[in-house]
């Protein structure tokens, strides 16, 4: 696999529609990162849930995925489903959460995800940071629209297994769901190492990115 590598990353900023979305799609890549770059800073911001107690799991679960780093969390109360009745709200807070962070990577869902409160996020997402680096990650779920991926993460198999550990501990809420479980995030962390030749990866689709051939 050839690899191409970002420089020094200090900063991150991840974002999701729904609380667990950011820990489904990146968990285990956060658990990684967290583990190897000293003093990360993260930056979340999360459209709906606040107030309820999701905000209690959400806040909960990405302290656990991102341990010993500079955390700051950020969770709306935009209606679930409901996002793009709320586009002119949601681009306030985005632009506003802009404003807190100037990270070296950008996290948020797919542009093709089937729900109309991923798509929308992923949409607005490059019109408030234009000049980072923005990759979409994948959220398993009923809907057939797992997107093929452009970038992979790869990740070891106790990152795999401490992800799928975490949101079972940290997402009772979700659990009734008939794909919330070991099978499904295993299985799909596994394909993407596969496609990498790494045991498990996460995968990403990436918005926008430039490269240089050498040289400084």
């Amino acid at each position: 696999m050839i690899e191409l590598a970002t420089r020094g990353v200090t900063e991150l900023a991840v974002l999701g529609a729904h609380c667990d979305d950011i820990a489904i799609g990146m968990g285990g890549t956060l658990l990684t990162t967290a583990q190897s770059v000293p003093d990360l800073r993260v930056h979340a911001l999360v459209l709906s849930g606040g107030g309820t107690p999701r905000e209690a799991e959400e806040r909960s679960a990405l302290a656990a995925f991102c341990p010993d780093t500079d955390l700051t969390v950020t969770i709306l109360d935009i209606p679930d489903g409901r996002a793009p009745a709320h586009w002119n709200r949601i681009k306030d807070e985005l632009a506003a959460f802009r404003r807190t962070c100037n990270p070296d990577i950008v996290f948020g869902p797919q542009r093709d995800d089937a729900h109309q409160d991923h798509r929308l996020l992923a949409k607005v997402l490059p019109t408030e940071f234009r000049d980072h680096l923005i990759l979409g990650y994948e959220i398993l779920k009923w809907e057939t629209d797992t997107p093929r991926p452009t970038m992979f993460h790869p990740i070891e198999t106790r990152s795999a297994q401490e992800k799928v550990r975490l949101l079972h501990e940290h997402y009772p809420s979700q659990v009734v769901h008939d794909w919330f479980d070991d099978a499904s995030f295993l299985g799909l962390s596994r394909l993407r190492g596969v496609q990498c030749r790494s045991e498990h990866a996460e995968a990403f689709v990436i918005e926008k990115a430039t490269i240089s051939f050498g040289g400084q």
